[in-house]
């Protein structure tokens, strides 16, 4: 089975032809943030006109934005302020002759890792992004469950301390308490920095207050971790774990799993595993 995947982001567009499970071509175009719809639109076509052949069978599409799921339809993406409100399901469906499946890029992720990584050995589980914020998508009984507005799975803007889950559990909180990036800590964290390591591990309990609210919400069998911060696991897992242990059900506690990503590409496969996630509706 042959099938495409594309990823939307603020400034590129990338897409991959994948092929038995792995992505055989990729190509990739810069996206002018500031022009018009047009404009950005054409570069997209672009790089599934790189791509596209007789053999491919369908198209995922992941995108910073809210999708309506119904129609296809994108709104107000995440760094393109021209795309207000695009009807990306049927102009690519309208050009390509194939059918077109669109989510946010944090929904892509969970299907993503339940069909090509850490989550295939669960039939439920969150795939959580940690990143510039906190983005998370929902598998249930083996499919994505995206809500009625695509908007399940948004446990960052829940109320936590004096903001939300997003402020303390995602890079926000390196720049918002200490004035610097994640990466900074990380890369300070490593040379055996003490400092960079206390915050390391004041960010871990407010990442583990957020997995338990997940747990309370989602009873998961496992949780995935991506993004830019969840590279610095290693730094942040133990005071994660000793916030998680006061979980009130033990035997959720002895269950779930937490791993960390390790699939390259992950936001292309993603969004190709879209086509396979319908097929089972």
């Amino acid at each position: 089975m042959a099938l495409l995947g594309v990823d939307l982001g603020g400034t590129y567009v990338r897409a991959g032809l994948v092929e038995d499970d792995r992505i055989v071509k990729i190509a990739s175009r810069q996206i002018p943030a500031r022009g018009s719809a047009e404009e950005v639109l054409s570069e997209l076509l672009a790089v599934v006109d790189e791509l596209i052949s007789p053999q491919v069978q369908g198209m995922g599409v992941g995108v910073p934005s809210v999708v309506d799921l119904e129609t296809g339809t994108i709104y107000d993406v995440q760094n393109i302020p021209a795309w207000k409100e695009i009807p990306l399901r049927k102009i690519l469906e309208d050009r390509y002759f194939l059918p077109v499946y669109i989510n946010n890029d944090a929904n892509c992720f969970a299907v993503g890792e339940k069909y090509f990584g850490q989550g295939q050995p669960y039939d439920n589980l969150v795939g959580l992004i940690i990143g510039t914020g906190l983005g998370a998508g929902i598998i249930i009984n083996g499919q994505l469950y995206s809500g009625i507005n695509c908007g399940a799975g948004e446990f960052g803007l829940l109320p936590y301390l004096d903001a939300n889950l997003e402020r303390y559990a995602s890079g926000q909180f390196f720049i918002q308490s200490y004035g610097c990036s994640g990466k900074e800590i990380y890369e300070r964290a490593k040379t055996g920095d003490k400092e960079a390591k206390k915050i390391m591990k004041e960010f871990g309990h407010h990442l583990g207050e957020a997995i338990k609210a997940i747990m309370y919400a989602v009873d998961p069998e496992a949780i995935i971790l991506g993004g830019s911060v969840s590279q610095a696991f290693e730094y942040f897992k133990e005071s994660m774990y000793e916030a998680i242990s006061s979980f009130a059900y033990s035997l959720a506690l002895k269950r779930i799993r937490i791993k960390v990503s390790t699939i390259e590409n992950i936001a292309i496969l993603g969004a190709a595993a879209l086509y396979l996630d319908s097929l089972k509706t």
